[in-house]
């Protein structure tokens, strides 16, 4: 065997014994077998219940030959676009296209198609019609069922009627792919595996749906934006694994079916999965190309828990990863510390402890565990739920643990620190070590804006909430004897924002005496309640009308009144101001946020002068 690393070629087959694979992963992103990938998570999962897999890796999708490099598989072809929308992946929120892919080789832009997950299918099934396809990641799982696609700026049908695959494996998929595995090895058609929870199936036999709840049909949903925010409201209240019902849309000739949910993983389950055999790290074939960036973020750090019962409304998780935690045992992470500790790259510092939101490490109360998250409350938005379990005991012994190890220098946490939940906790020891022991200089917070207007539209707490988590941030670190900053992330143009919003922003930016040098406009990704209420103007929940800034212009307004200290905004934060009555702010009191126009345009004009001058010298030389 030339080494651990699943077969991406013929000759690994070879070397390996293996004339046929029984399964063969097609991916967007190169290959890395390192458990912070979903290809790699699913493919030694597979292997681990006795199943052949093999990679192709980014294949040129100008050949249809290319996705065939392993030949065809036993059982099914395995598809995803990789660990993101490869729509997200390649363009910006202003759709322009991005320079670098920190998951292709050296990070070199242009290695998978737009749609990927789409285009991979199609090349299948040019040659090959009869192979089963299963989907899956993130871009299959958040547009299994229609779904407003910002990129084209239309609704579009459901990615299993357009990739031509067989079924849709949504969520983190670890229960389902085994499953179908396990059906398909047993002789079940593709077409009856139609009982497999996290699982969407197609159908044009309306008496194979049983126990269902019938979506608006897709030319409605379409056309009227009225019947995509209420369908969409189902599609959101269904989303727990407890819960949740079995949901069909109709199409014209045929149904598109979403079955319930797979189960939260337990404990040991998911420490089962993080023992599995990777090899931390990317296929040395990319060697050759400065590897793959990707792996720098993870390489050193640690998954904890999944799920998040957060409840953003810009975020996907309530779609795909659940709203219920689940976590890995402490035994089982110290195990993987271990194993970082020995790389020879590793300098003494864990850079991450955590998941979606890092200081999440148990249910959000007992009854999810037994009953599932309430389909009609938020735990924490927009108050906490009375019943809501606050206590970070177990992160911080878990936190304590990997301190001690030898060869820990400094445990850092860089994924999300939810800032209402650790407020909401009476006892201040997370806080005191989270500053003492776990923070650099600098903590990365998600307040996202300050208005408590946005912050309903965002299902963020309001603004109070992280005022009071400010000060306590501050005067723990006083009396720590540290001088430690906080960095807040703020998002322009999110639904719900006016210009007037977008004021309130810049002037608490004022008092903080803080500007931002990156600011997120706000990005309409496929099934977040945010996107709904782009798309539709209404909140999916009330059918009320939300105010949405689309006009490019207004958005860049926005943006600049954020930061607006930088003297290239000047000219958009002025007309800002001009446009929402606020005058007051220009000017050269304390409260101003920027100086009277004329005086700039002297001083600009001065300097334009002087360049004047020296290119008329430089033309006499």
């Amino acid at each position: 065997m030339c080494n651990g690393f699943l077969p991406i070629s013929k000759q690994d087959m070879k070397e390996r014994g293996i004339r046929q694979l029984d399964f063969v992963y097609i991916c967007g992103d190169a290959y890395v077998d390192h458990p912070s990938f979903g290809h790699a998570i699913i493919s030694r999962l597979l292997e681990a219940h006795g199943y052949t897999v093999g990679i192709v890796a980014q294949p040129d999708w100008r050949d249809d030959a290319s996705v065939f490099a392993l030949g065809t598989p036993r059982l099914a072809f395995l598809v995803s676009a990789g660990n993101m929308d490869s729509m997200v992946n390649h363009y910006t929120v202003s759709k322009r296209r991005r320079e670098n892919d920190s998951f292709s080789p050296g990070g070199v832009m242009g290695k998978r198609p737009d749609y990927a997950t789409i285009v991979y299918c199609n090349l299948i099934r040019h040659t090959d019609k009869t192979t089963p396809i299963i989907i899956g990641g993130i871009e299959a799982s958040l547009r299994r069922l229609a779904h407003y696609d910002y990129w084209s700026d239309k609704v579009r049908r459901s990615i299993l009627l357009d990739s031509g695959a067989d079924l849709i494996s949504y969520g983190m998929g670890e229960r389902s792919i085994v499953e179908i595995a396990d059906a398909l090895n047993a002789g079940i058609a593709v077409k009856d595996i139609t009982f497999v929870d996290g699982t969407v199936f197609k159908t044009k036999d309306r008496e194979l749906i049983y126990d269902a709840i019938e979506l608006p049909d897709y030319d409605r949903v379409q056309n009227e934006k009225k019947m995509f925010a209420k369908s969409f409201d189902i599609q959101y209240r269904n989303t727990d694994p407890f819960s949740g019902k079995r949901l069909f849309e109709p199409y014209k000739t045929t149904y598109v079916v979403q079955n319930p949910p797979a189960k939260p993983l337990s404990e040991q389950e998911m420490d089962d999965i993080y023992a599995l055999p990777f090899m931390r790290t990317y296929h040395p074939i990319y060697e050759k190309d400065g590897g793959i960036p990707a792996i720098r973020e993870v390489r050193f750090s640690l998954v904890s828990s999944r799920g998040c019962f957060g409840g953003c409304n810009f975020c996907a998780l309530t779609f795909h990863q659940g709203r219920i935690v689940q976590t890995r045992s402490h035994d089982s992470i110290l195990e993987e510390a271990k194993k970082i500790i020995k790389e020879p790259d590793f300098k003494g510092y864990i850079h991450d402890v955590g998941g979606p939101t890092a200081n999440f490490r148990q249910p959000a109360c007992q009854k999810q565990t037994t009953l599932g998250a309430c389909a009609n409350r938020q735990c924490l938005f927009p108050t906490p739920c009375k019943h809501l379990t606050v206590d970070h005991r177990d992160y911080i012994a878990l936190l304590r643990k990997l301190r001690a190890l030898p060869g820990v220098k400094k445990v850092f946490i860089r994924s999300g620190i939810r800032f209402d939940y650790l407020m909401y906790d009476p006892d201040k020891t997370f806080l005191r070590e989270l500053c003492e022991f776990h923070v650099s200089g600098q903590l990365k917070v998600a307040p996202e804006h300050i208005s408590d207007a946005v912050l309903d539209k965002l299902g963020k707490p309001n603004a109070a909430v992280y005022r009071r988590f400010v000060k306590a941030y501050q005067d723990m670190n006083q009396k720590l004897g540290k001088e430690q900053y906080l960095v807040p992330y703020l998002m322009s143009s999110h639904p719900g924002s006016t210009l007037k919003e977008a004021v309130e922003l810049a002037e608490y930016l004022r008092e903080l005496g803080y500007m931002p040098e990156q600011v997120q406009d706000f990005y309409p990704t496929p099934s977040t309640v945010s996107t709904c209420m782009y798309y539709t103007g209404l909140d999916p929940q009330t059918l009320e009308p939300v105010y949405v800034a689309k006009n490019p212009h207004e958005k860049a307004m926005q943006r600049a009144l954020i930061q607006y200290r930088n003297p290239q905004n000047y000219d958009l934060v002025y007309e800002a101001l001009v446009k929402t009555g606020r005058r007051d702010l220009i000017g050269y009191g304390a409260k101003c946020l920027i100086r009277p126009k004329q005086e700039t345009g002297r001083k600009e004009t001065h300097k334009t002068k002087k360049k004047a001058i020296r290119n008329v010298h430089k033309k006499k030389k």
